[in-house]
């Protein structure tokens, strides 16, 4: 059966005191709404819809960055769970299926938790959860034929408050029969809104089928403050750990490990302890990245070394037996099969050649205050020491530059290039700048150093 999701978004978190739509703050390196959307296209969803509320600008760039396929729509006024779900249904104009609603700061449901829904025959399926400590959570009320009815907690009788199932507000029904139910929902109500969890009672007023699916309750955990959003982050950061090492990596601490929500590393990789993914980060099987390395949007594969202390940026891309040692930042750069780059340099918008060896204290000087330029660098090169490569500039196979050299000119493959100043000594001047510097010193009245 055909499947479609609406992600609801609009909310604007006063709780977070912040200017940024709840939705958009960031876990695990990825907007919280990203979180949610990932797993909506698990299900292979027919349309997927995020409505958007507050800061809809926002939200409208950042879905177009991860689902361009999502179409979001605007909840003019928040009025509501159920009148966000009436914005979202003109989107699923002629859909016939099962709808799922899922909630923007709501990021840990499984995928398998949502298949479990629209597998589950009943008209209505309503996701719920045994809570530890139910608090102020709606009631769930069962009985022989299924869900009851939802019980908020204000509403709730001593005997509905001992219940523990408890309502996520996570649901999925049938399209056409959602479509109705919110169209009869009102907002005879203290807050004047229209509750999603209203249509329940609707459906079984209309003797349709309602049944619930249950979950851990730590998979229904929403964000609202701060607080909440850094205790998401552990969870997320556990999990992540947990699974890399099921997987087969090896994390020597890793309690130090940071990962992104779209973090990809094959089996026997390993990684030292103090290392952060960012977004857009895959490494192959047997690569190692060594301790306090910072990653983003870059591709290691098999065999290669990265660190201690380097950085990778977006558009590295490190072929087999690669080795990028400390304090090296990688940047828009594609190093080939067997190129080494040991320590202390820059390499951004370049193409090195297999088996170059870059010296240390190398840069490729490839911005010029307005834009960008490219350094292509040969196979079998060897670029010396503190060599500075202003870019546009070709470096040919097999060449070789001198140390401390500025490379302005293309080098021929097989050449040695220099371009350095000549070198003049003066003998005996060293003592005596020494002497003058110390007398001045000792005229200002300074101490030793």
């Amino acid at each position: 059966m055909a499947v479609a999701v609406i992600v609801l978004a609009a909310g604007q978190g006063t709780r977070m005191n912040s200017d940024l739509p709840k939705v958009l703050h960031p876990l695990g390196a990825a907007p919280l709404l990203a979180h949610a959307l990932a797993a909506a296209v698990t299900l292979e969803p027919s349309r997927l819809v995020v409505v958007a509320g507050h800061g809809a600008d926002l939200v409208r760039r950042a879905v177009a960055t991860t689902h361009p396929e999502a179409e979001v729509v605007e909840q003019s006024e928040q009025l509501g769970t159920g009148h966000a779900v009436a914005a979202a249904l003109p989107a699923l104009a002629g859909f016939e299926g099962r709808v799922v609603v899922l909630y923007g700061d709501t990021p840990f449901i499984r995928p398998e938790t949502l298949t479990m829904m629209t597998e589950t025959e009943a008209e209505v399926v309503v996701l719920g959860f045994e809570a530890a400590d139910p608090g102020r959570y709606g009631r769930l009320v069962t009985g022989p034929s299924g869900l009851e009815r939802i019980v908020e907690f204000k509403d709730a009788t001593p005997e509905e408050r001992a219940i523990t199932l408890c309502n996520s507000g996570v649901i999925c029904a049938d399209a056409t029969l959602l479509a109705e139910l919110v169209a009869g929902l009102t907002n005879a109500n203290a807050a004047g809104e229209y509750y999603l969890t209203d249509s329940i009672a609707a459906a079984r007023a209309g003797a349709h089928s309602v049944a619930v699916v249950t979950c851990p309750e730590a998979e229904t955990l929403g964000i609202n403050t701060r607080a909440e959003l850094a205790a998401a982050e552990a969870l997320f950061q556990a999990r992540a750990r947990a699974e890399a090492l099921e997987n087969g990596v090896t994390l020597t601490a890793p309690e130090t490990v940071f990962f992104a929500l779209d973090t990809w590393i094959g089996r026997d990789a390993l990684i030292g302890p103090n290392v952060v993914f960012g977004p857009g980060v895959t490494i192959e099987s047997g690569a190692e990245v060594r301790a306090f390395c910072h990653l983003e949007g870059c591709h290691i594969s098999r065999g290669a070394t990265v660190g201690p202390f380097a950085r990778l940026r977006p558009g590295a891309e490190l072929a087999e037996d690669v080795h990028v040692g400390n304090f090296v930042e990688i940047k828009n750069a594609i190093l080939d099969e067997g190129v080494k780059v040991g320590h202390l340099t820059y390499l951004g918008d370049a193409h090195v050649g297999e088996r170059t060896n870059i010296g240390a204290g190398t840069i490729t000087c490839n911005y010029d205050g307005v834009m960008k330029h490219h350094t292509e660098i040969g196979a079998d090169a060897f670029i010396g020491s503190d060599t500075m490569l202003v870019a546009p500039v070709t470096v040919g196979a097999g060449a070789l530059t001198g140390s401390g050299s500025v490379i302005t000119e293309d080098v021929p493959p097989g050449a040695v290039a220099l371009g350095r100043a000549k070198q003049t000594n003066k003998p005996g001047l060293a003592a005596k700048l020494f002497d003058r510097l110390r007398a001045e010193k000792a005229r200002r009245g300074e101490g030793k150093a």
